[in-house]
């Protein structure tokens, strides 16, 4: 028995094989082979089971959203077993007695720029399909599977860390819990499993071996323990714990179609944050109210080159119809910072959280704005749309945004195309201190805000939020950050403006009298949390506790 102890940032408890988290190599060895036959028949293995992949993939897809989402892996399916493509390969292969990795690199190579170079829009983008294809057949003779797990059986995944575009891929169906050595409790993983509503241990070094892999683990992401091969007591308590979780879930459900109202009749929205349409489900299942953060820039992290503006409206308006005219508030893409995209081929910068990075790059790039913006318009036609701003400093970066809105109004007005002409909300997230400090000029030239506490506190206390050593510091419940939050609600008040909060804190229960008392409109968090939230919701009189609250924040 190994006992092993991180940071709980996802609570529950999972049971199940540890797996280590495998991904495709970025530096492809290259070397002669000697039976270069046995080379070309483990490229065609690998080929076939790329098209499997790809043939499986498109009827998942056509399953959840149509003939149009398969359309995409159906075109990789035909380009996996093109005859030229292939040839060259098998050229590299048999007259080169290059290894089967390195063909497929160079034939990538080949093809990606004969097809950027054409002026055909369509075929320059095959590019990006040329490159993801064969990276798919790279990454399956190197031993890495698609979504980065080979199990007939769900597992409990262990890695470093995962980065934003990794967690995407993930063949979400096959994961019990996640347990990394490094990662914060805002770092993508954290996120993603509180959005599955899975365990999650982050921070335990290197107490993960190898030779740990396919062991039975059990982990308890609300205390950080994880016991690998546990002896037959320990195992029995943590599964009897297990099976007291799942009967206060099951309570929690008698609480689904109720209001998020208070003792004495404060009522607050509980909507949900997501980062793909896939995650939709979840949010009806658990019934948010709407989607109060929907991350655009997973659409961009999936993706080998910029989606173009057909794409992107599949996503919004699948999300919006989905949702049947409840409210879904989509952010603006957040890329930079912790999430990079080689594409984008941003500088590298000495602090990246401080640089080019979200809203600043919509407004140095206007193209790639007007793009999103476009697709944002035309999707507002199928459901109750609000669009939000990230990273938000100066009452000018709004006006910039709002000509940016109204230019492509206009344009999809003279183009006769429908979007919703008055129901449309613009918001901002306050997430830097500027953005408190002139909440009360930006609170008259938008809708509502949006409180992302992640990077508010991290701006505010001069802290990295991916930092898994400091600890202590970084403190979301500092007096300086919840002071910040009752000044913006303030502000959002005096003129008449909503605000909600769509960073972790909302999910906090022990900020909910708090956040009850400042007076806070909408709380958005993970699906797995509306209803604990809702049950602590309805425990609450705010009128019995706003007295002393206000006096914690002022004399903490």
């Amino acid at each position: 028995m190994v006992t092993i102890q991180g940071k709980g940032v996802s609570s529950g408890v999972a049971i199940g094989p540890l797996y280590f988290y495998r991904r495709t190599s970025s530096n492809i060895r290259r070397y002669t082979v000697e039976d270069t036959q046995a080379e070309w028949q483990r490229f065609k293995d690998a080929q076939t089971s790329a098209i499997e992949q790809l043939g499986e993939l498109a009827e998942k897809a056509r399953a959840e959203a149509g003939d149009d989402a398969a359309l995409l892996f159906e075109t990789h399916q035909m380009m996996a077993e093109d005859q030229d493509y292939e040839e060259t390969i098998q050229e590299l292969i048999q007259e080169q007695a290059l290894n089967a990795e390195a063909a497929v690199t160079d034939t990538s190579a080949q093809f990606a720029e004969m097809f950027a170079s054409m002026d055909d829009e369509y075929m320059q983008a095959r590019s990006a399909d040329v490159k993801d294809v064969s990276r798919r057949i790279i990454g399956i003779l190197q031993g890495a599977e698609d979504g980065g797990i080979n199990s007939p059986v769900p597992v409990v995944l262990a890695a470093d860390d995962l980065a934003p575009s990794e967690t995407v891929q993930l063949d979400k169906s096959k994961i019990l819990g996640f347990i990394t050595a490094g990662g914060s409790s805002s770092s993508h993983t954290a996120i993603l499993a509180r959005t599955m509503g899975i365990p999650a241990i982050i921070g335990v070094g290197d107490a993960m071996k190898p030779e740990m892999e396919g062991r039975e683990i059990i982990l308890d992401g609300g205390t950080g323990e994880a016991v690998v091969e546990a002896d037959p007591l320990i195992r029995e308590t943590m599964l009897k714990k297990r099976e007291e979780q799942l009967e206060l879930k099951r309570l929690l459900e008698t609480l689904k179609g109720q209001e998020n109202v208070t003792l004495d009749g404060q009522k607050v929205k509980v909507y949900c944050n997501i980062g793909t349409p896939q995650d939709v489900p979840a949010v009806k299942n658990n019934d948010g109210g709407g989607i109060g953060l929907f991350r655009s820039e997973f659409l961009y992290l999936q993706c080998d080159d910029y989606p173009d503006e057909e794409m992107q409206f599949q996503a919004y308006r699948e999300v919006l119809s989905a949702m049947e005219g409840k409210m879904v508030i989509i952010r603006t893409l957040d890329i930079g910072a912790d999430k990079q995209i080689g594409y984008f081929n941003l500088d590298k910068e000495e602090n990246p959280a401080m640089g080019m990075r979200a809203l600043r790059i919509c407004l140095t790039r206007p193209e790639i704005f007007r793009t999103q913006l476009r697709a944002l318009y035309r999707a507002s036609a199928y459901g109750k749309l609000g669009i939000m701003f990230p990273m938000v400093t100066s009452l000018w970066e709004v006006q910039e945004c709002r000509r940016a809105c109204q230019a492509v109004a206009q344009e999809l007005e003279d183009e006769g195309i429908p979007y919703d002409k008055t129901g449309i909300q613009i918001g901002i997230m306050v997430e830097t201190p500027a953005a408190v400090v002139m909440s009360d000029q930006l609170a008259r030239a938008v809708d509502f805000f949006s409180i992302g506490t992640n990077d508010l506190t991290q701006y505010t206390l001069a802290c990295d939020r991916q930092s898994s050593t400091l600890g202590k510091f970084f403190d979301p419940h500092h007096p300086a950050v919840l002071r910040s939050i009752k000044t913006v609600v303030d502000n959002a008040h005096r003129y008449g403006k909503w605000v909600g909060i769509c960073g972790e804190l909302a999910a906090d229960l022990e900020l909910t009298e708090t956040f009850l008392a400042i007076g806070v409109d909408e709380l958005s968090v993970s699906p797995s949390a509306v209803l604990p939230l809702r049950n602590a919701i309805r425990k609450t009189d705010v009128s019995k506790i706003r007295k002393s609250v206000m006096a914690d924040l002022l004399f903490p």
